[in-house]
């Protein structure tokens, strides 16, 4: 009987531990897109550089950012650009931390889809806001990885017209954590 007893309370410290550890298990910082996340298309590829798409930025969503996070930021690099240092699409930061999506193109130039605080600094292409794919036609495809980085600081001490390095470098001292996506795009003659 002592026995019998001894492994019913063994049993039930166990599964209440479970239930606990099941209550308490943080979720994942995700980033999400309905529109990317595989292959890119005509809708993303940028217009000019010798390339004709539509230069739309996908839409975004993210989700389970972690505790503290008072603002977000989002870059697109491509690792694979011919230029020894990559190639950056994409930088916006200071977007607010009740922020949890951005529609599709909402990194046009004028940036009018963007929450009122956000801002778009230059990319590799000289231009303030997304800068779609246009590798080099019959080269491998390209990795876009697109980022989301949840920080510490409520707004960045930088402007838009910080080159890309230098916002990486606030992101780098500022972020809790990150998530991301890649998509792979390539031009064929």
């Amino acid at each position: 009987m002592y026995k019998k007893n001894c492994m019913k309370k063994i049993l039930l410290v166990v599964m209440f531990l479970g239930m606990f550890a099941g209550i308490t298990k943080a979720q994942t910082f995700t980033l999400k897109s309905n529109e990317i996340g595989g292959q890119g298309t005509k809708k993303q590829e940028f217009n000019g550089f010798g390339c004709d798409g539509t230069n739309s930025s996908p839409q975004l969503s993210w989700s389970n950012a972690p505790v503290g996070t008072k603002s977000f930021a989002i870059t697109v690099y491509d690792p694979d650009a011919p230029t020894g240092s990559g190639f950056w699409h994409w930088v916006v930061f200071n977007i607010p931390a009740n922020t949890t999506k951005l529609v599709s193109g909402a990194g046009s130039l004028d940036g009018k889809l963007l929450p009122a605080d956000a801002v778009q600094s230059i990319t590799d292409y000289g231009i303030k806001g997304f800068g779609g794919p246009c590798p080099p036609i019959n080269d491998a495809p390209h990795r876009y990885i697109f980022t989301v980085f949840a920080l510490k600081t409520d707004k960045l001490t930088v402007d838009a017209n910080t080159s890309p390095a230098v916002v990486g470098f606030n992101l780098w001292s500022n972020t809790i954590e990150k998530a991301s996506i890649i998509m792979y795009y390539e031009r064929k003659k």
